[in-house]
């Protein structure tokens, strides 16, 4: 049984984002090699929050693909309008779920 969660949902929003933005590089004229390397690391994110065997868990995939995603937006690549938007939501929304799950800052009713 899933025990849906705000930590669970900010999760999910974070590695979906990630996700749809790894794709639109990856289809855009930027470097393919990390936009590549951001769909994997988002599609482990996402199995890890429904399937405990994933390897490296959670936390560490998360801190991947936030570090993943800092680099697609220094590195700007050809993205559409939304592109640069899409992908400061996606880094918000990670390193949000990062900082919440740790207990580093504590909202009631979160976490």
């Amino acid at each position: 049984m899933l025990t849906l969660s705000w930590l669970l949902v900010i999760a999910f929003a974070g590695g979906i984002l990630a996700l749809v933005d790894g794709i639109m590089r990856a289809r855009g004229r930027g470097s393919n090699v990390v936009a590549i390397i951001e769909i994997i690391a988002a599609v482990l994110f996402l199995l890890s929050l429904f399937f405990p065997g994933i390897p490296f868990g959670s936390l560490i995939l998360g801190i991947i693909l936030a570090i993943v995603v800092a680099v697609q937006l220094f590195m700007r690549g050809s993205t559409r309008r939304g592109g640069i938007a899409l992908t400061v939501i996606a880094l918000v929304l990670i390193v949000l779920w990062i900082v919440l799950s740790q207990g580093w800052i504590v909202i009631p009713g979160v976490n």
